[in-house]
């Protein structure tokens, strides 16, 4: 959401700023519609001010026996005209409601501009692949290990779902665990397991609903499955006042994730990469707007540090105008070494907001001493998105020599201290080789 105020101030600003995204002048259509609502507002106190004094002239004229008819019909014709002219600001008011919150945040100065993902700019890169090009991806390793089935999803579920049992099962579970004890133990997260259903307004808060209705999943009952954690961590502060001296809050969690994925026919059907159903350790973080740029590199760089704590290679991206998220000013992607695609996949998106969600979610901060609130700043990032973690660490750590999966050395004490997985079909059932 944006503040209209600022937008009646500053008009050019803001249809400039978007036009970075690739859309045409919004502020003439917004600003008709203000006026408009404005106007009949306007219009709708001053009938009820003649209402008020027409009631008084009808009493006096009654207390002094005279005959009021003539102001009694004027009553009711206000009264009548008022409730359309309410009725039509009403219209006109959800008309602006909508067309703002369907519009994108304002980008960062400093996001780089650019047509789409071929125009974002590379900042870092960790890490040199230790195999260029296997030729083998992880749907091959999966397969071959026993321990990765889509048929048996597609008997369940239909298309792009996954099974996982046995050793890679246990390895995308210790991945979750991991990047929970680094987030909350070495980063200072609090860790939450949210609801995993919510109404219209938690997903409206996050910027979801309305733009992005066709991308989730519903309920009878009128509820969501969350396609992220952020949409319900971001809201456990809607509607209130926070201390000041409480920010930053930092939460993680880990949770499935539901995705229709509506937009993204033909793309990654092979494999695990996009998915209606996946696993991810969500950050948010709730802090003061002068804090929202160092939080959001201190955010990606606990995002990085997972990567970098698993050995694998990745490199860093600052999103361009025409690839940022819809609720984002500045998101950073880090994308991972995949040796089965020969090439870099994005693995984690963190995004500083801004004000835009919170003015949303109506959340808010007060200073000492100040009369007027202000709204927070939230930021969000996947820390990591633990299916495409398992993939980078299927594919980066495999064995072409017998088809196994050496384990990363921070995993081996969630995996019992194996040293690597193997086909099931040579260890006969077993799955594991010890350390």
């Amino acid at each position: 959401m944006h503040d209209l105020k600022a937008l009646r101030d500053n008009p050019a600003a803001y249809d400039t700023n978007w036009a970075r995204r690739g859309l045409s002048p919004q502020t003439p259509d917004i600003l008709k519609m203000d006026e408009e609502r404005r106007a009949l507002q306007t219009e709708a106190q001053q009938l009820l001010q003649r209402r008020n004094e027409a009631s008084k002239e009808i009493g006096a004229i009654k207390a002094k026996g005279g005959d009021a008819a003539a102001l009694m019909a004027e009553v009711a014709s206000l009264k009548t005209r008022t409730a359309e002219i309410e009725q039509r600001e009403a219209t006109v008011a959800e008309s602006l409601n909508q067309h703002l919150s369907a519009l994108p945040n304002l980008l960062a100065d400093d996001a780089p501009d650019g047509k789409d993902e071929n125009d974002n700019v590379e900042v870092g890169r960790h890490g040199e692949p230790k195999r260029q090009n296997t030729g083998v991806d992880h749907t091959d390793i999966g397969e071959a290990l026993g321990m990765l089935d889509f048929e048996l999803a597609a008997k369940v579920a239909g298309a792009r779902f996954s099974v996982l049992h046995s050793g890679l099962a246990r390895l995308e579970r210790a991945l979750g665990q991991f990047m929970l004890d680094t987030h909350t133990q070495d980063h200072g997260y609090t860790e939450v397991i949210p609801p995993l259903l919510v109404n219209d307004d938690v997903m409206y808060g996050t910027g979801q609903l309305p733009k992005f209705r066709d991308d989730q999943f519903g309920t009878t009952d009128g509820r969501w499955l969350v396609p992220t954690a952020e949409v319900v961590l971001t809201n456990l502060v809607r509607e209130e006042i926070l201390d000041m001296g409480d920010l930053p809050i930092r939460y993680t969690a880990l949770t499935p994730c539901f995705r229709k994925e509506a937009g993204s026919a033909g793309k990654d059907t092979r494999g695990m990469i996009r998915q209606h159903q996946f696993y991810k350790v969500e950050m948010v973080s709730i802090t003061l707007p002068e804090h929202s740029n160092a939080e959001h590199e201190r955010m990606t760089e606990c995002a990085q540090n997972i990567l970098k704590k698993l050995d694998l290679p990745f490199r860093t991206l600052s999103l361009c105008s025409g690839d940022i998220g819809f609720g984002a000013r500045k998101t950073y992607d880090l994308e991972v070494w995949l040796p089965g695609q020969a090439k870099y996949r994005e693995i984690s998106s963190c995004s500083n907001c801004g004000d835009f969600q919170a003015r949303r979610m109506k959340a808010r901060f007060k200073r000492p001493g100040a009369k007027e609130t202000e709204f927070v700043h939230t930021l969000n990032g996947s820390g990591l998105a633990v299916g495409r973690t398992l993939v980078a660490v299927m594919e980066n750590y495999y064995d072409p020599a017998d088809g196994g999966i050496f384990i990363p050395a921070v995993l081996k004490p969630y995996m019992n201290n194996l040293e690597k997985l193997m086909p099931l079909s040579q260890n006969k059932g077993s799955e594991q080789k010890s350390a």
